[in-house]
């Protein structure tokens, strides 16, 4: 079981809402005890439960599991509806998006990495949200030259070795970020567009190849929701006012309200 040291608070209970403008992101532990899941499965519909049983191994089961049925359930306290009466679509890259007279209401988008997983839930905008577990990575050199863009690996060649696994982890989740907001996954080449990398500096949507004015339409926003775990979250639009919460057993019990602010 992953042992996490959560930075961000649980959410106070006091009601609110999510107006224009806000981004709410939760994290959550995806390790769970078997007779949670055993409740959560039943929250899926019938085709998510299907593709928690093609996976191989039992962890990739379990968090697939753990991490559909918490969207749900987080996505139930802003509309007002049972967890297991949202219906979803999937756009051309398997992007979900909400269905059944709910599909305007919320844009969201959710990412996960070793046990601990990341939902972005905002109104108006496009979002994109990616997350990972910072680790060592044998070929990320090699990574880096393939997929990152020549001002992007140039950055990163420059950091001291020290920083380089933070930069690399940096470029990655804002660049999968970004390409999860617009819904084109890896069809979008990864060399077309440049983002910020340096740790310590802020996090930022710097150019975009064929189309440099589109950058102005976006806001990009690092994410630590735990030691260890480095994330983006990028909207279309202004700056949002994010909120950042970290949901608990008895979050499900407790209704969107105040929070810290990034």
């Amino acid at each position: 079981m992953t042992n996490l040291s959560q930075i961000w608070p649980p959410p106070p209970p006091i009601r609110g809402k999510l107006e224009g403008g806000q981004v709410h992101i939760w994290c959550a532990s995806l390790d769970l005890h078997p007779k949670t899941l055993i409740q959560l499965v039943k929250l899926l519909a019938k085709d998510e439960q299907e593709r928690a049983n093609r996976f191989i191994f039992d962890r990739d089961r379990q968090h697939f599991i753990a991490a559909r049925a918490r969207l749900r359930l987080i996505l139930s306290r802003y509309l007002n509806v049972g967890p297991q009466r949202l219906r979803f679509r999937y756009g051309p890259q398997g992007k979900p998006e909400l269905a059944g007279g709910n599909g305007d209401a919320l844009y969201f988008n959710l990412s996960h990495s070793n046990g601990l997983a990341l939902f972005a839930v905002t109104k108006e905008h496009k979002v994109g949200v990616d997350l990972e577990w910072i680790r060592p990575v044998d070929d990320m050199d090699s990574i880096a030259r393939r997929f990152f863009s020549k001002a992007e690996y140039q950055a990163y060649s420059a950091l001291p070795q020290s920083q380089q696994s933070l930069g690399f982890f940096n470029c990655w989740t804002r660049k999968e970020a970004y390409i999860k907001a617009i819904g084109q996954g890896l069809t979008c080449p990864l060399a077309d567009f440049d983002v910020s990398l340096t740790p310590g500096q802020p996090a930022k949507l710097l150019s975009i190849k064929d189309d440099p004015q589109s950058v102005e339409l976006w806001s990009m926003t690092a994410l630590a929701p735990a030691a260890g775990y480095v994330g983006a979250i990028i909207v279309e639009g202004p700056v949002p006012r994010i909120s950042c919460w970290h949901w608990t057993e008895i979050s499900s019990e407790q209704t969107v309200g105040n929070s810290n602010q990034v």
